[in-house]
């Protein structure tokens, strides 16, 4: 059963994640929320040929650390295309540099509450743009 928000529900975001745990529960409490899943990715080279080749996600929840390898050449991407950004991070707004700091953030774990909050804070925010 979806019990999506109106504005969550429909919107087809990008997750890319680099524990298999994570990504599942993350794409379960996503489709809960009414959302289409792409990925999840857990790859950055991955992630920056299918946003690179694909058309532009609605939103984007971004993994900062996958299998070493910082998330922010991907993130640049998705913000140049206008794409609104959600950072989850086991390190909280603290483990962004600063120039990332004003984009949403969950904090691992996080509950199904606070990504529904964060992406609609993210979608809420054109601002939310990497210069």
């Amino acid at each position: 059963m979806q019990t999506g928000k109106p504005l969550l529900r429909g919107l087809n975001v990008l997750v890319v994640e680099d524990e298999a745990i994570v990504a599942i529960n993350l794409e379960s409490m996503l489709e809960e929320l009414g959302c289409r899943v792409t990925g999840p990715i857990m790859h950055l080279d991955r992630a920056l040929k299918a946003v690179g080749e694909g058309p532009a996600p609605d939103a984007a929840i971004l993994d900062v650390n996958l299998n070493g390898q910082r998330v922010f050449p991907l993130a640049r991407l998705l913000a140049a295309r206008k794409t609104p950004i959600l950072f989850a991070t086991g390190y909280g707004r603290e483990g962004l540099p600063v120039e990332w700091q004003t984009f949403p953030v969950v904090q691992k774990p996080y509950t199904l509450e606070q990504v529904a909050r964060a992406l609609e804070t993210a979608l809420a925010s054109p601002a939310l743009h990497h210069p």
